[in-house]
This record gives C-alpha cells, structure tokens and sequence, in this order.
C-alpha cells in the first residue's frame, strides 16, 4: 500500500507501482468517484483496447425477472 499527500492545489500522484500495475500514461484520463468515504480512480481505456475482453463468457446465466428479454 502506498500513502500520497494532497498537495495545496489539491493534487495528487499516483505512486510508480500502481502506474506500472495499471499501465496508466502521462496524459491519459482516469475517472474519480467518491464511494463510502474513500476515492476511487479508474483508468478511461479507450474502446479499441476493449475488444475481446469478455471473449469466454458464458452468457447463460439467470436474469433478474424484469430483465428477461
């Protein structure tokens, strides 16, 4: 676990093992959400590096009843 500090314009930096783990790059956008008194950051990855993510799925899988099609 990493600690970062706020600094007076409230910015932070994401630690080099989290950038490395999240391949995260000079300019790239993230998203932050605060979620139960903590903040979340989550990459924006641009749809083309998507492709193929849920290649395996199996997509039989029960339905709550409003969503059955």
């Amino acid at each position: 676990m990493s600690t970062v500090t706020v600094s007076s314009k409230y910015q932070v930096v994401i630690p080099k093992d989290v950038r490395d783990r999240l391949n995260i790059r000079p300019g790239q956008k993230v998203e932050a959400f605060a979620i139960a008194g903590r903040i979340e950051l989550v990459p924006i990855r641009p749809v083309s590096e998507m492709r193929g993510f849920l290649r395996g799925m199996d997509p039989n899988f029960e339905r709550e009843p409003d969503r059955d099609l």
